[in-house]
């Protein structure tokens, strides 16, 4: 079972066919969104083609979403896929996190943080 499908369709900020939208209970950055499938479905890979499709168009509308309230200067957008790249809830989720000039000291090399030291591929 999955702790997603426990979420009330109340607490949705959107919902589509496939998938529905919350704010990240634990946010990286102010209004930090995922998006998640309806049904139970282990990771990006897992998604059938029509989802895929659906998922491209979610992104855009999180960011439309995130930006009635915030005035972020980027974002990331992100999925887990398999423990070893850190996932711990195996249910498809992606993260559009807004991020905002400042929030930390050296953004360069963004979603290549996961590996710290790979992350600044510009230092020699």
């Amino acid at each position: 079972m999955s702790l997603f499908l426990d979420i009330p369709p109340s607490a949705y900020l959107h919902a589509s066919e496939h998938f529905f939208m919350i704010y990240d209970r634990f946010p990286v950055a102010p209004g930090h969104i995922l998006i998640i499938t309806k049904r139970l479905c282990p990771d990006y890979f897992y998604l059938t083609e029509a989802e895929k499709i659906e998922l491209t168009l979610l992104i855009d509308s999180a960011k439309t979403i995130i930006e009635t309230t915030h005035q972020p200067d980027g974002y990331n957008i992100g999925m887990n896929c398999g423990a070893a790249a850190g996932q711990t809830i195996f249910h498809f989720h992606c993260h559009v996190i807004p991020r905002y000039t400042g929030d930390m000291a050296d953004p360069r090399g963004g979603v290549r943080n996961c590996i710290p030291s790979k992350g600044n591929y510009m230092k020699s």
